[in-house]
């Protein structure tokens, strides 16, 4: 039985409250920013409640860019995002479960040597290995486009290792089962492995979603072209020209667009995403 304390139960919400409000508040302070015009934003002290001018940023920043950026629009570096972390996410999943299958049901001369060197590349920093790939990229003809943005950051130890740890807990008896019925791998693995992983399917998705929409260091290396730009680059160019004359109002807008989609990606799944790192399908 559970003992009620009502001292730890206020000083317990008290705690929450305050964690929320540090994570809010500069939320907040973008909303509101966004709101106002740039003669506003210039004046002390700063505006702490929303203004009129949101619906006309929005329209403005959209349609034409900020600063240095205003070459292409912030829509168009949003659609860029949105390809690079959708083909990103959907990219290192299909080959993680390809390779896990692979791996876990499949029988080869230096199998788990195979395993284990994926497993290695955990070990090695981006830095690392970031020059060669660019030569790489760039020998083949893939820079200023999105096969350079992605082909590169699909492969993904830590999905594969995850996969293989849930086909492990598949039992053999499903397998059995599966070749007496003459299903092939491949329909094992749809009919069977897919639905047992669609929760860490989920998960992972969410988390590589967030991980090719964050990219900044890599897509900076491979574009020259400004129609190429992600939304990450195109706030830092932004936050450059802002030295010489301040847009916050419009930097704040296009920074409310750019969390828009992971927001919705996170609200959408959420219930998927908690089950997938808590439990497996049975």
């Amino acid at each position: 039985m559970i003992e009620r304390r009502p001292l730890i139960s206020w000083l317990s919400h008290i705690v929450l409250l305050l964690g929320i409000a540090v994570v809010a508040f500069p939320i907040w302070v973008t909303f509101v920013a966004a709101s106002h015009d740039a003669v506003r934003m210039t004046q002390i002290p700063l505006p702490l409640w929303p203004g009129d001018q949101f619906f006309h940023n929005l329209r403005e920043t959209f349609v034409q860019g900020v600063g240095n950026a205003r070459e292409q629009s912030v829509g168009l570096m949003l659609f860029n995002s949105l390809i690079m972390a959708m083909m990103i996410a959907v990219g290192k999943i299909i080959i993680s479960l390809l390779s896990a299958f692979a791996i876990v049901y499949f029988r080869f001369p230096m199998r788990m040597a195979f395993f284990w060197m994926i497993f290695i590349t955990l070990m090695l920093p981006v830095e690392v290995r970031i020059l060669p790939t660019f030569e790489v990229v760039a020998n083949l003809g893939m820079l200023n486009n999105y096969w350079g943005l992605t082909v590169p950051l699909i492969a993904s130890a830590t999905a594969t290792f995850m996969f293989r740890q849930v086909f492990l807990t598949v039992p053999d008896e499903l397998l059995e089962a599966a070749r007496i019925d003459g299903a092939g791998p491949m329909r094992f693995f749809k009919d069977i492995l897919l639905p047992v992983s669609r929760t860490n399917i989920a998960a992972l998705f969410v988390i590589l979603f967030i991980y090719g929409w964050n990219q900044y260091l890599w897509p900076l290396l491979i574009t020259t072209d400004k129609s190429m730009y992600t939304i990450v680059m195109g706030i830092k160019q932004m936050l450059e020209a802002a030295e010489e004359s301040p847009q916050w109002h419009l930097i704040m807008m296009t920074t409310l667009l750019a969390m828009l989609p992971p927001v919705l990606v996170v609200v959408g799944m959420q219930k998927l995403f908690i089950k997938g790192l808590t439990e497996t399908e049975k």
